[in-house]
């Protein structure tokens, strides 16, 4: 028996994992691969995703190993997407291997106290009104079986946690697929660094530490999308479209990929949970996969171990699928719009629609706009009191505080992964006002110089705003009504006095 099991220990669920121990919950992971693999899928982090990472104290050390790009990524639009001026503390796109990023997430949640057990498979799963139950298969070939309090799929598009709860996957098929590979070439000299464009089509070059990765467009797909790839496919399709030959030879990863958009029905149903690639898979335009995984994961983790503790609201785990599932619909139809865009050649009719977002992403409050949007940087989830402050729904900035032990940031108090009311008064009514929730939620006097108008924030563990008073809301009678709603909404009945 543990309390949650997950199944996949990629970035979303080592990520969980290390979420829900934070909180204390027994946790175990199952992968089924013994051992991580040898290539990496993604290379990089977007401000979003380092934003968040950031409020577990987890981004720095990525940051001091990555490489720093100012800009979103997107292709098929002849403008840059700057950050700058975005709403992040992060107003860059990190460069990092998707394998690092696994490492960390995974050092932090085994040091946190996860049952990690790889080469362990899931097989069937079945659930009632109080538990599920998996039977597992391990790499020696034998079979034991485990119950849980939740489960949560993290296997990705083709996971097995969906099609064995029978949450449907509705959406759209791939019509084109492109092939992948990670190879060496024999003369460095004979492709460059991005798009070649050649009489049957185009390949597009990616540097990468001793290889490169090479992408295009698969002219003869199979029947069956998983089919192996092998490097006399990859190489035919190189040369068909270059009308040349370029030599290819020690794959580190031969794959292929299609433009299918599909989103599950629910992120939850019953004791089974979704998130990533098993909740929403889309085209890989603008590399944000991991990015939106992560994001779904810092909204799930807490709510689940508040269920799983039953101090949550009855409302809080339908909760994440209320706001996760909006947002996965939103990255669906940006990264279709963004590979439409990319593919504009192939299609004139495009070309007017590229000129128009072209001028609007010229435009500095276009930019900014069309940057926060394709990298989920205008995520605003709805609050219950619901008011116009531009923070509410949304993720707080890193504030810099000063309390009595000190200067520090917004970040460094939610690095436990719990609540914080954020007190700027000082007079005591609000430390009186949260007594009843100060076991979920850290009430901590400060200043904050860079903004003198605050008297109080609330956040919850996932760091986004769920209740301020400013100075204009001094002169109102029952203001503290709106903090205490809020408490009893996110973070259940308070214990009485």
């Amino acid at each position: 028996m543990t309390e949650v099991l997950i199944v996949g220990a990629g970035p979303a669920g080592l990520l969980l994992a290390a979420e829900l121990r934070l909180a204390g919950i027994d946790t175990v992971v199952l992968e089924r691969h013994p051992q991580r693999p040898g290539y990496c899928r993604g290379f990089n982090l977007n401000a979003r995703a380092l934003d968040l990472l950031a409020r577990r104290g987890l981004a720095e050390r990525l940051v001091s190993e990555g490489w720093q790009v100012p800009h979103a990524a997107f292709a098929g639009l002849p403008a840059t997407l700057t950050l700058a001026g975005t709403r992040t503390d992060h107003p860059y796109t990190l460069g990092i291997a998707q394998t690092r990023v696994e490492e960390v997430l995974e050092a932090h949640a085994l040091a946190l106290g996860a049952d990690l057990r790889r080469g362990h498979q899931l097989r069937t799963l079945t659930q009632d009104s109080a538990s599920v139950t998996a039977t597992v298969s391990t790499a020696d070939g034998t079979e034991y079986r485990i119950r849980a309090d939740y489960l949560v799929g993290c296997d990705g598009g083709r996971s097995t946690v969906r099609k064995q709860a029978g949450i449907d996957f509705p959406g759209t098929a791939s019509t084109r697929f492109t092939l992948l590979g990670d190879v060496e070439l024999a003369a460095p000299d004979a492709l460059p660094i991005g798009p070649t464009t050649g009489p049957g089509g185009s390949v597009f070059v990616v540097p990468r530490p001793g290889y490169v990765r090479i992408l295009t467009t698969d002219p003869r797909p199979p029947a069956d999308q998983d089919t192996p790839v092998t490097l006399d496919l990859l190489q035919r399709a190189v040369d068909d479209a270059l009308g040349r030959p370029v030599h290819l030879h020690s794959p580190r990863w031969l794959s292929r990929f299609g433009n299918a958009a599909r989103q599950a029905a629910a992120y939850v149903r019953g004791r089974i949970v979704l998130a990533g690639d098993a909740a929403h898979i889309h085209p890989p335009s603008g590399a944000i996969g991991v990015n939106v995984a992560l994001d779904d994961v810092f909204n799930l983790g807490w709510k689940l171990a508040a269920t799983v503790r039953g101090t949550a609201p009855a409302h809080l785990l339908d909760s994440y699928h209320a706001e996760r599932h909006p947002a996965g619909a939103h990255v669906l139809a940006s990264t279709q719009a963004l590979a439409l865009l990319a593919d504009a050649d192939a299609d004139v009719r495009l070309g007017p629609v590229t000129d128009l977002l072209t001028r609007v992403a010229r435009h500095p409050d276009g930019n900014r706009a069309f940057t926060e949007t394709i990298t989920g940087l205008d995520t605003r989830y709805p609050m219950h009191p619901d008011t116009d402050h531009p923070w509410l729904g949304r993720l707080t900035p890193d504030l810099p505080l000063t309390t009595a032990d000190g200067p520090t940031r917004l970040t460094e108090l939610l690095a436990p992964g719990r609540g914080v009311l954020l007190d700027l008064t000082d007079d005591g009514t609000l430390r009186e006002a949260a007594a009843g929730w100060t076991d979920r939620v850290d009430v901590v006097t400060a200043t904050s110089p860079d903004h003198p108008e605050l008297r109080a924030v609330l956040l919850r563990p996932d760091g986004h705003t769920t209740w301020v008073r400013t100075s204009d809301d001094d002169h109102l009678d029952g203001h503290l009504d709106g903090l205490q709603q809020a408490l009893r909404h996110w973070h259940g009945a308070g214990a009485p006095a």
